[in-house]
């Protein structure tokens, strides 16, 4: 057990200092060298792990949307606290960074993949549950809206990096959320959802895991 629970923490700090690396020089520049020396192991210990670059890259990228779940009674609710505890987590969460780094890279994504499908999926899954209770307009297509949300947050988060640093990206976020939502909730369940640019940070106290991210 002990063994087993280092072998975690290991793949866990290996996978930090990749995102952390990645996040800051981009997949191209990013060396083993780097990524080794943040994660303070040694280079057969990372081999173990993850047998390349591109492994670390796919690593990353597989926690993206694994860590958390906020069940509400509205699953539009839910599918606002994804955005919303996203916007506040990239400015904490270095890993969060680096997949949003990742996942834009239009060179570096052919060859690793982007997390962008999987919040998709993510978020068509609540989509349909939503639409199937009454909670979406009529004209609502689940899939389309999902990706339409996916992609106005990765322009939303990409404009406040490169801005503020992300220091803005919670309140860019709500007000795109605020924008979109109209368009997409029936009016009774519009008048319920909390998109606030604090929605984020309050989650936090409430979190509950889905799953280790390992």
């Amino acid at each position: 057990m002990a063994r087993q629970e280092r072998a975690v923490r290991t793949r866990r700090a290996v996978l930090e200092a990749a995102a952390a690396v990645f996040a800051e020089h981009g997949y191209a520049t990013a060396t083993v060298a780097d990524i080794l020396r943040i994660a303070g192991v040694t280079k057969g210990a990372l081999y173990f792990h993850f047998d390349s670059k591109e492994a670390l890259a796919k690593g990353v990228l597989e926690v993206q949307t694994a860590e958390w779940v906020f069940p509400q009674e509205i699953k539009l609710q839910e599918v606002v606290d994804i955005a919303m505890s996203v916007a506040h987590r990239l400015k904490h969460d270095v890993l969060l960074r680096a997949g949003a780094r990742l996942s834009a890279d239009p060179v570096g994504r052919k060859h690793y993949g982007s997390a962008w499908p999987l919040w998709v999926a993510r978020l068509t899954d609540l989509m349909v549950e939503a639409h199937r209770r009454g909670e979406t307009l009529r004209h609502v297509a689940p899939r389309e809206t999902a990706e339409m949300v996916v992609s106005a947050f990765n322009g939303v988060q990409l404009y406040a990096q490169l801005e503020t640093s992300l220091q803005d990206v919670e309140q860019r976020v709500s007000v795109l959320l605020q924008h979109l939502l109209p368009s997409i909730a029936s009016p009774t369940v519009l008048m319920r959802l909390d998109a606030a640019p604090d929605r984020g940070a309050r989650l936090m106290s409430q979190m509950v895991p889905l799953a280790p991210a390992v």
